[in-house]
């Protein structure tokens, strides 16, 4: 049996076989665990064994304790490496384009031909490592200086990150902002960079840090920038108010006081020169009004008077001509 129609056996006997996890970072090792239990302690010698990729492409061969690299593919020549001791293969330099599932098989080499005896499926998945994210602070070209813009990056990390946000602390708070990320990737590496913009306000008169974090998936870290503490702001002092200014404030001051008093005894002296009500002009007022209302009781009476004194004229004038008459 050649070993490409062995590849297709092996492959239809995995189809149902449970996969192992492994994981590697960018740029480093990872392990494709094979975990061989060898009860009959079969020696090499009698053993073909190799590993292939999720696209049928074989990493590393031995062949009855020989290596033999006429199949493996290119892409993998020169990156592998067998531990007998623990029947795992050490995939170097790891790339984000390694990650997926592996196959490795164990054949027995007998009269026969090849007999397969073992087979593991096991699931790579790949890590960059992102820098710790950086803040940098966009000069405030606004009036309003309590206002703070910031751009957060970080760079260099794969998978791609859950979530980036800054996070404000005070003495007495916690808040944070959200943003959307902004993300970009390397055509060739497949690592991304991720960076945010964001403007808020800030209480002046408060010490505040400014942390970036980014959540990283799938392990949920968070990764945290250095802190950017701003310092309460002094209060702002009045403007000193010029001397000139001064001397014409307490100038009019003076002015407006002197005016006062100015005023004030002028009134007064006016009240004491006006003449008021003396004893004998009351007296003669009094006595004005007795003479009045004398003189309207004389013309009262007078008609009166009148008719008695023409009643006493008449009769003497009769009476002195009774005398005339008697005389003649």
């Amino acid at each position: 049996m050649g070993l490409r129609n062995t590849l297709v056996v092996m492959t239809l006997l995995l189809s149902g076989a449970a996969s192992l996890e492994s994981q590697a970072f960018f740029n480093e090792t990872g392990d494709l665990p094979c975990h061989f239990p060898n009860s009959r302690n079969r020696s090499l010698d009698e053993l073909v064994i190799f590993w292939q990729d999720q696209n049928k492409l074989v990493l590393y061969e031995l062949y009855r304790g020989q290596e033999n690299p006429h199949n493996v593919h290119p892409k993998y020549i020169g990156r592998t490496s067998f531990d007998q001791d623990s029947w795992t293969l050490r995939l170097h330099n790891v790339q984000i384009k390694d990650k997926g599932s592996y196959q490795c098989f164990i054949h027995y080499k007998g009269p026969q031909g090849l007999v397969p005896i073992h087979q593991m499926s096991s699931d790579l998945s790949v890590l960059a490592n992102f820098s710790q994210p950086e803040i940098n602070l966009i000069p405030n070209q606004t009036e309003n200086s309590n206002i703070i813009n910031l751009t957060c990056s970080s760079t260099q990390g794969y998978p791609e990150p859950q979530r980036m946000y800054i996070l404000l602390k005070t003495k007495n708070s916690t808040t944070e902002y959200d943003t959307v990320m902004k993300k970009s990737q390397n055509n060739i590496t497949e690592l991304y960079n991720i960076s945010i913009s964001m403007s808020f306000s800030i209480p002046p008169e408060t010490n505040v840090s400014i942390f970036c974090v980014l959540q990283l998936e799938p392990t949920k870290t968070l990764l945290f920038s250095p802190p950017c503490n701003i310092d309460a702001k002094p209060p702002v002092p009045s403007p000193p108010v010029p001397d000139h200014i001064l001397w014409i404030a307490a100038l009019l001051v003076t002015l407006v006081v002197v005016c006062g008093m100015v005023f004030f005894l002028t009134l007064k002296k006016r009240k004491k020169q006006q003449p008021g009500p003396s004893k004998e002009c009351e007296t003669i007022k009094v006595e004005g009004t007795e003479s009045e209302q004398t003189e309207k009781r004389v013309e009262l009476q007078e008609p009166e008077r009148s008719d008695e004194a023409q009643c006493d004229i008449n009769i003497s004038k009769t009476a002195s001509g009774d005398k005339s008459a008697t005389h003649f």
